[in-house]
């Protein structure tokens, strides 16, 4: 059975009523019709007493639900009366009834009697591309670029990819828009932008390496095209080395904030807090008003544990927030208001003031993020030594569905880590599976419990359990890897399982800790500090600081050794890791 993808059809519809359609008629029986969207002239209406009463038949014929007869009486007057809009309503009423033949019969009617019309071209390749008939849309495709006006082939260009990135059939879809862009390829004012579609279609079509050998071309092209930062990001979303580059040739030429934005986005997701931060600096600069960045740049402050800054940035948030007019969608206020005071709220657990916390806390309505703030408050009652208290307040939220109660169940097991009731967590981990709540994520989380305990063989088990389960789980090879690293046993595969963490999340500063560690355990010292320091700098954190630390004391640089755990101790104090180093090598100042 041919489907079609009549909603997305239906939203580009100008939506016409047939009553008006007739008053027209009677208004101006000897008048040309025109469309309303490329103002194709037609020929003078052909309006009798006969027409009219068709058209009426044809409305009474939708009121009582036939859509089929009026179909047909609207697509026999629009080829009487060479009408453009009539032939719209027919295209219209076959939609509307999920005909998609109807529709394409309509629309090929309407372009043959309207050989000019954009409007009547385009419904036949939007039909086309719905109904999956992606051969033959190739010259509808062509006469879409031919019509596209002076000045704006970029932006058709941009345009069509679009309808074509829904295609069912992506593969073919791909390769129609690569031929009808062959043109465009060899025009020095379009081949940037050409190659910018051909390389979004590729991709779209899993062809990776493909869509890698389109980037490339732009990037040495040179020119800057408004639709290039897409194409960027979404190599970028999939770690594809051409779409960083990308990004940046752009931003350079075309400084764009939103573009800007997006990509400081994705550098916090890659935990490159450092290059986000400069990105975010860059939007400020130049558009201090422009909220969001403030609300982006107190997270990775947050992140890289600069809170008095964060503090700041969030606060200026809301202040800009507030002074904007109501016509900035009151969902949007209300969910980024949310997320600021969620970090005001964790700023304020960090400087140990509870009260604090728990005003900013007070502050959230938004129904999604109660449970948000009732996890840090009951973070906030474990510290206090109130972990009975907590846990139950977790145990009372309500779980609609099966990863709100996984999130509960992580929860509750964090709580207990942090308050070292090992044994315990790790039993309410291991009942989850008899429930069947575990996935790989409660997996991991059970086997750095198992750890904890001690339980090295079991902590393995699980670990591998998760890597079969789930391959593209970066945490589990460097967590193996790791421990492995940490206890100074199996040290190539130790490597290898790093390594391979790092192929998954490329400039993880900490999957590169423990890169450093391991090489550190191998006894390649140079290299150990050299990828140390790059991490650390790239994340400053006081477990790579002790790791860093003891690595530069073995290469008898003691005082820098000494000035990266002060750093440490100043980032986190408790840290048991830095702690345990400092002690082990009795290291004094």
């Amino acid at each position: 059975m041919t489907t079609v993808d009549y909603y997305g059809l239906m939203l580009r519809l100008h939506r016409l009523a047939l009553l008006p359609l007739v008053a027209l008629a009677l208004a101006a029986p000897s008048q040309p019709a025109h469309s309303q969207a490329d103002a194709t002239p037609t020929a003078a209406s052909a309006m009798d007493d006969t027409l009219l009463y068709q058209l009426l038949l044809a409305e009474i014929d939708l009121n009582e639900g036939e859509p089929a007869g009026a179909y047909a009486l609207l697509l026999d007057a629009a080829s009487k009366t060479n009408d453009a809009q009539l032939y719209l309503r027919a295209v219209e009423v076959a939609l509307q009834s999920r005909a998609g033949e109807a529709a394409l019969q309509a629309a090929r009617a309407w372009k043959d009697a309207q050989p000019e019309s954009l409007q009547a071209n385009r419904f036949v390749l939007q039909i086309l591309i719905g109904l999956n008939r992606i051969a033959q849309t190739l010259e509808p495709l062509k006469s879409e670029l031919a019509g596209a006006p002076s000045g704006q082939r970029e932006l058709a260009l941009s345009t069509i990819t679009r309808q074509f990135l829904r295609a069912a059939d992506k593969k073919a879809a791909a390769a129609v828009v690569e031929q009808a862009l062959q043109r465009d390829l060899k025009s020095p004012e379009t081949v940037s932008a050409a190659w910018i579609s051909i390389g979004r279609m590729r991709l779209n079509a899993g062809d990776i390496s493909g869509a890698e050998v389109a980037a490339r071309r732009v990037l040495d092209l040179g020119r800057p095209v408004e639709a290039a930062p897409l194409l960027a990001l979404e190599l970028m979303s999939q770690n594809l080395a051409s779409g960083e580059p990308l990004m940046l040739q752009q931003l350079q030429a075309q400084p764009n904030p939103g573009m800007r934005m997006a990509y400081a986005r994705w550098l916090m997701q890659a935990q490159r807090y450092a290059d986000a931060a400069a990105q975010l600096h860059t939007v400020i600069e130049q558009q201090p008003e422009y909220e969001a960045a403030w609300l982006i740049q107190g997270a990775v402050q947050l992140q890289n544990q600069q809170y008095d800054q964060a503090q700041t940035s969030l606060q200026r948030y809301l202040t800009l927030l507030q002074g904007k007019p109501q016509t900035l969608a009151s969902e949007e206020r209300e969910l980024g208001a949310t997320q600021a005071y969620l970090y005001l709220a964790d700023i304020a657990v960090q400087h140990k003031d509870d009260a604090a916390a728990q005003s900013w806390l007070a502050h959230i309505k938004n129904t999604q993020e109660i449970a948000g703030a009732q996890t840090r408050l009951a973070a906030i009652l474990a510290r206090q030594g109130k972990l009975d208290e907590a846990r139950r307040l977790i145990q009372t939220l309500p779980a609609r569905d099966q990863d709100e109660v996984r999130n509960k169940l992580l929860t509750e097991a964090q709580l207990l880590r942090d308050a070292k009731q090992y044994q315990i967590a790790y039993d309410l981990l291991r009942g989850a599976a008899s429930e069947a709540v575990a996935d790989s994520e409660v997996l991991y989380e059970e086997a750095m419990l198992a750890e904890k305990l001690g339980a090295m063989g079991e902590m393995e088990r699980l670990l591998r359990a998760v890597i079969a389960a789930k391959p593209n789980y970066q945490h589990a090879y460097n967590a193996l890897g790791y421990s492995l690293a940490d206890r100074n046993e199996r040290l190539h595969e130790a490597k290898v399982l790093i390594q391979k963490a790092l192929e998954l999340a490329p400039g993880d500063p900490f999957i590169s800790d423990s890169l450093g560690w391991v090489e550190f355990r191998m006894g390649n010292m140079s290299e150990a500090a050299r990828i140390l320091e790059t991490a650390y700098r790239a994340r400053p954190d006081a477990e790579i600081a002790a790791h860093l630390g003891e690595v530069l004391w073995s290469l008898g640089q003691k005082e820098r050794a000494i000035t990266f755990w002060k750093e440490g101790l100043l980032l986190n104090p408790q840290n048991e890791t830095l702690d345990e180093t400092i002690k082990r090598l009795q290291a004094k100042w």
